[in-house]
């Protein structure tokens, strides 16, 4: 029974697909509490051995807009990004498959989710975007991941610039596996030819092994760079400027300090 509060979870063919529905639209903000689930139901659910592959989705429109912007504040930040990242942690431990259908926005925290995933099956009018720039600050999950997925002069151009790309783009850059107009229609043909007829065990161990370089490297790296964020980052006027005006829906007045 799905107990949950900002997801739900769906058990799909005979148990072998978990659907992780992020729960909280429009935006389905990935704040502390929902991704305290998402951690909760990866170490449980996500480690049965029937288990094939993971499926993240967001309820209605969107993907996610990202990760909660009050939680970004100086006094909170250290709390939600060492939470995150114990989230990447989680789905490092439990090595499925994964893959993120996206619609709509898919923009910072949201971008980091569905970029560790294997496949993204995304909808026409779907838009990526790491606008944390903008707000001051950097996206430390993606500055260590998408230079795996989309290079590292692509990656560079995302999070130096906050802008948003198509999901045309996106597939050029090798970011998006699928577009489609029906991209749940596009997964489900995808999960059974490549996905139903594999062995769990031989899935788990092509996961740690096709990806031991990027995952290695991301554990000896994240508390370095989540350090980076909340004990340098944090004591710029900037980064709480960026922050404190988006919350107050004006343009941040920058002291370049």
């Amino acid at each position: 029974m799905n107990t949950f509060n900002k997801i739900k979870l769906e058990h799909q063919h005979d148990n072998q697909i978990l659907g992780l529905t992020l729960n909280a639209p429009k935006g389905n903000v990935l704040d502390k509490e929902m991704m305290t689930e998402l951690t909760e139901a990866v170490s449980k659910a996500g480690r049965e051995d029937s288990v094939k592959a993971l499926v993240f989705r967001g309820e209605g429109d969107h993907f996610s807009f990202g990760a909660s912007v009050p939680e970004h504040q100086k006094k909170l930040v250290g709390e939600m990004l060492a939470t995150f990242h114990e989230l990447m942690r989680t789905l490092i431990e439990t090595s499925k498959p994964m893959v993120a259908v996206v619609r709509g926005q898919c923009l910072g925290g949201g971008l980091e989710l569905a970029a560790f995933c294997h496949w993204i099956f995304a909808a026409e009018d779907a838009m990526f975007g790491q606008p944390e720039i903008k707000l001051g600050v950097f996206p430390p999950v993606a500055s260590l991941i998408l230079p795996y997925g989309v290079g590292q002069s692509a990656a560079e151009d995302l999070i130096l610039s906050g802008r948003s790309i198509p999901a045309s783009r996106a597939k050029e850059l090798g970011l998006v596996h699928s577009i489609s107009a029906d991209p749940e229609q596009e997964l489900a043909a995808f999960i059974s030819e490549h996905i139903l007829p594999k062995s769990t065990a031989a899935l788990q161990f092509a996961v740690k092994s096709s990806r031991y370089e990027m995952h290695q490297a991301f554990l000896r790296n994240i508390d370095a760079v989540e350090k980076l964020y909340v004990q340098d980052l944090m004591t710029t006027e900037d980064a709480n400027e960026g922050i404190q005006a988006f919350m107050e829906k004006r343009k941040p007045v920058w002291k370049n300090r």
